[in-house]
C-alpha cells in the first residue's frame, strides 16, 4: 500500500468526524452518546434481531449489548423474544424512542444542510456526487462474501432480486420455470455452493455453481445490485465462484448469458471464458461460455 494513499485516507477521516460532528458525542441526540444514537437509529419503526443488529454495524456482542440495555434502562426501546425462538431478541423502539429518532433525523438534517449551505450550486453538486461515489467505493471496501444455504433469507432475497432483474431487461421477460434450475439441493456441497456478497449485513450480490458432469460445473444466478456496479463486485464474486468450484473438483466451468446482459458478457471474456458451441437449450441463453480451471 503506498503511504501516500494511507496519509490521504486519515486526512479524509479526520476532515469528515470534524465536519460532520461526530466529535460531539450529543450531535445526534440530546444527551445520547453516537453509538447509542446509531443502534436507535437502526433499530427504527419496525424493530430489529439483535443479531441482524450485530452484523449491520459490526459490533462485538458485548458492546452491543451493553448500548441495548442503557436503552432499554432509558425507556426507549423494549426486549422481546422471537414467536419461534426464545434464543432470539428483538428490539423494538417505544413511543419515546419513536421520538429521539425524529429528533435524531432532524438534527442530521440540519447538520447535511450546514455543509451544503456555505457552498454554491455547483459545489454542492459536486460534493453530493463526490459523496455518492466515495460511498459506493466505501462499499465495495468492506464487502464479505460468504457461502450461505440457499433456503436462507438472503440467499432468498437475491435470487429474487436477480429474477426481477432479467424481467426488466430482457426484451420478452422472464419466467425462471422455462431456464436451466438450479434447485436448493444442487447448491448444498458437495453438489454445489451459493454465495452472498454483503455489506454491513446488507446483501448487495450473488452467485451460484452446482456440479453437472464429473469435473464440469455450471455458473448460476449471477447478481449485483444496481447501487454496487462499477466497482469491481462482479469480478470478485466471479474469483470467489471459481474457487468454489475447484473446491468441488470442477475443472471446467461453464455458463450461458443472454445478450442483454452486455457488462456480463464483457466480464466473462475479460476473465478468461471462451465462447463456445451451444451446450445446452436454455430459452434464454443467446451465449455460451467455458472456462478451463488452473
Amino acid at each position: 500500500m503506498q503511504p501516500e494513499h494511507i496519509a490521504q485516507v486519515r486526512r479524509f477521516n479526520r476532515l469528515v468526524t470534524q465536519r460532520a460532528g461526530a466529535l460531539d458525542d450529543h450531535f445526534l441526540g440530546r444527551d445520547r452518546p453516537l453509538g447509542e444514537s446509531r443502534v436507535l437509529f437502526e433499530i427504527g419503526a419496525r424493530g430489529a434481531d439483535l443479531r441482524d443488529l450485530r452484523s449491520r454495524l459490526g459490533l462485538d456482542s458485548g458492546y452491543l449489548s451493553r448500548i441495548v440495555q442503557s436503552l432499554a434502562a432509558a425507556g426507549l426501546i423494549e426486549l422481546r423474544t422471537g414467536p419461534r425462538d426464545e434464543r432470539v431478541r428483538t428490539a423494538c423502539l417505544t413511543r419515546a424512542g419513536l421520538a429521539e429518532v425524529e429528533e435524531m433525523n432532524r438534527r442530521s438534517d440540519d447538520a447535511a444542510e450546514s455543509i451544503l449551505t456555505p457552498l454554491g450550486e455547483s459545489q454542492r453538486q459536486r460534493l453530493v456526487e463526490a459523496m455518492a461515489e466515495v460511498h459506493r467505493l466505501l462499499q465495495a471496501a468492506g464487502v464479505r462474501i460468504e457461502r450461505v444455504d440457499p433456503a436462507s433469507e438472503s440467499a432468498r432475497w437475491c435470487v429474487q432480486q436477480y429474477f426481477s432483474d432479467l424481467a426488466r431487461r430482457f426484451e420478452d421477460g422472464f419466467d425462471p420455470a422455462q431456464s436451466i434450475p438450479a434447485d436448493d439441493a444442487e447448491l448444498r456441497r458437495p453438489l454445489g455452493a451459493l454465495l452472498v456478497a454483503s455489506v454491513d449485513g446488507e446483501p448487495l450480490a450473488c452467485g451460484a455453481v452446482k456440479l453437472i458432469a464429473p469435473g464440469v460445473g455450471s455458473l448460476k444466478r449471477m447478481w449485483v445490485a444496481g447501487s454496487a456496479r462499477g466497482v469491481g463486485l462482479g469480478r470478485r464474486m466471479l474469483l470467489a465462484l471459481e474457487s468454489e468450484a475447484r473446491e468441488l473438483g470442477v475443472t471446467t466451468l461453464r455458463l450461458e448469458t443472454n445478450r442483454a446482459l452486455a457488462e456480463a458478457i464483457s466480464l466473462y471474456r475479460r476473465s478468461g471464458y471462451v465462447e463456445v458451441a451451444p451446450f445446452n437449450a436454455d430459452p434464454y441463453a443467446d451465449y455460451w461460455f467455458e472456462k478451463r480451471l488452473g
